[in-house]
Parts: structure tokens; sequence; C-alpha cells
């Protein structure tokens, strides 16, 4: 069983960054896909990015890839996701995301594991 808390979320103006934390606990090996996605009122959950628990790749959605980036702490146990240059479009609830796989998952279905998300808002 894993678990998963988000944090990091809040309100921020147009142009600015957050970096959002999962912290994961339970049982975690090195084949454990981890990944963050977001859910914008009325629009389906959309995939931002995905990265092993041993940290060897992280694979990205095209439309994000360059402003967000999602990377390992090991020494803290999270999961952490970068976001930059953010943008009204932005505003959404994040999700962090965790499956037993050997390759990452681009659809929600695909993971087993989900964190209660965090609100991320920007403003014009």
């Amino acid at each position: 069983q894993v678990q998963l808390a988000e944090s990091g979320g809040g309100l921020v103006q147009a142009g600015g960054s957050l970096r959002l934390s999962c912290a994961v606990s339970g049982r975690v090996f090195d084949w454990y896909f981890m990944a963050w996605f977001r859910q914008a009122p009325g629009k389906e959950r959309e995939f931002i990015a995905a990265i092993p628990w041993s940290g060897a790749r992280t694979d990205y959605a095209d439309s994000l890839k360059g402003r967000f980036t999602i990377s390992r702490d090991n020494a803290k146990n999270t999961v952490d996701l970068q976001l930059n240059s953010l943008t009204p479009e932005d505003t959404a609830v994040y999700y962090c995301a965790g499956a037993l796989a050997y390759s990452p998952g681009f659809k929600p279905s695909e993971y087993a594991y989900w964190g209660q998300g965090t609100q991320v808002t920007v403003s014009s």
C-alpha cells in the first residue's frame, strides 16, 4: 500500500512559479512510476509528467515540457513538480499518482494510487 499527499499549491500571479511536493509513504520500489496530473473545472484529468522511483528517466506531456519539471528527492521521499511561467490556463487541481509499472503511463486509469490533490490558482 502506498500513500500520497500533495502540498505546495496556492494562488500565484501570471508569470510566477510554484513548487509542488508529493510525500510518498508505504512500500515503494524502484519500478514504481510516479506521475503528476491536473484537472481543471469541467475538463478531464490531464497527464503532466512521470518519473520512476529510481529517477532514471522523465516523461512529459509535449504541451507542458519546458515549463514544468518533475524530480525525485530521495532525502525527503518526495516527488516534486516545479511549475514556471504560469498562466491562468494552468489553474487546476494538481494530483500526484503512483503505479506499479515498468513503463510510464499517460492515462489516469493506469495509476492505482492517488493523493487528495492541491489547488493551483493563477491570476491574470
